[in-house]
């Protein structure tokens, strides 16, 4: 099964999503960029020494996901946590520069998650991660509860975040999804190992084959999916959206439809970030009324627009149309 949205479809849900309020729960982080030359090899090790010329800030896991539904023209209140240090000065300040609520961000004990990569004539030559990824405290799951229940009280979809670094507990989880059911709001979950079969109603569900494979325990078969209708079962969610890398996605529902979504990428820069650009449209497009295969047609195109450029960048609304309609990707 295939898809192939009108112009004035595309138009009305992208016009839609400005009214929307999107809850965005999940781990955050800060990415940092070290640019520079690399001229000789140090004498103390056999490793290059690294001229720094530039130093850049991104906002990186469920922050950039934030910084997506913004570029849409969405609102966005984000959910996380951050420590008492500079990083979190910094994903703060990009925030509030975004327009995104950062208000229910909170500061705890532990350092904020920062991943620094140190690059060279456009090569990463490494990466330097600080974090904690320990479960949160019982003590600071009570307050990001109190803050769950604030956003998602005024949302229009709800997405979960997870790189498994500590904020989406088994709790937090269960009261997300217990409130979006209350409201009937559509569930966007991005999911790491840990908490994989948490996630019981979810409208989309976002794995890439590698993640999904490694929870089943099995090998997955998109080209005979004929298994697929037993996971989503297992998993409790409505729909498994697979991430597939140059062969684009394929959507898996629970009345048995199978629709392979084909990339729409003309050249591929930089992968980073793609993921949270397909998450943040996806809750957008479900917000604004699209079905699950249109809002993963809308993703889709999103993302081949974000790996033509470099790193985790973002793509607008006005965006997406003009690529739409210069490669006469609608209907």
């Amino acid at each position: 099964m295939s898809i192939r949205l009108s112009r004035e479809r595309l138009q009305a849900l992208l016009h839609s999503a400005r009214g929307k309020r999107i809850a965005v729960v999940g781990d955050a982080m800060l990415d940092v960029y070290l640019r520079g030359d690399v001229q000789r090899i140090s004498p103390e090790a056999p490793v290059p020494v690294v001229t720094v010329r530039q130093r850049t800030h991104a906002l990186g896991g469920a922050a950039n996901v934030a910084q997506n539904v913004v570029a849409v023209g969405a609102r966005c209140d984000l959910v996380a946590t951050v420590g008492h240090d500079v990083a979190a000065d910094t994903v703060r300040e990009m925030l509030r520069r975004l327009g995104a609520n950062h208000e229910s961000v909170l500061s705890i004990d532990r350092c904020t998650t920062q991943k620094t990569r140190i690059v060279a004539r456009s090569q990463q030559l490494v990466r330097v991660d600080e974090e904690d990824n320990a479960d949160l405290s019982p003590a600071d799951v009570l307050r990001l509860l109190e803050q769950v229940r604030r956003v998602v009280e005024t949302a229009d979809a709800v997405v979960l975040e997870d790189y498994n670094k500590g904020v989406l507990v088994q709790d937090v989880i269960a009261e997300v999804m217990r409130l979006a059911a209350e409201r009937s709001l559509p569930v966007v979950v991005d999911p790491k190992y840990r908490n994989f079969f948490l996630y019981r109603g979810a409208t989309i569900f976002k794995p890439n084959v590698r993640e999904l494979e490694a929870a089943l325990g099995a090998a997955v078969d998109v080209e005979h999916p004929e298994t697929l209708p037993s996971t989503l079962l297992r998993l409790g969610v409505s729909n498994i959206l697979l991430t597939l890398g140059e062969r684009g996605m394929a959507l898996f529902s629970t009345d048995g439809e199978v629709a392979r979504v084909p990339t729409v990428a003309r050249e591929v820069y930089d992968v980073v970030g793609a993921g949270d650009t397909v998450t943040a449209y996806l809750a957008t497009m479900l917000a604004s009324g699209a079905t699950p295969l249109e809002a993963a047609w809308i993703a889709n195109v999103a993302a081949g627009i974000e790996v033509g450029k470099l790193g985790a960048a973002t793509v607008t609304a006005e965006e997406l149309m003009a690529y739409v309609e210069q490669e006469g990707l609608s209907g």
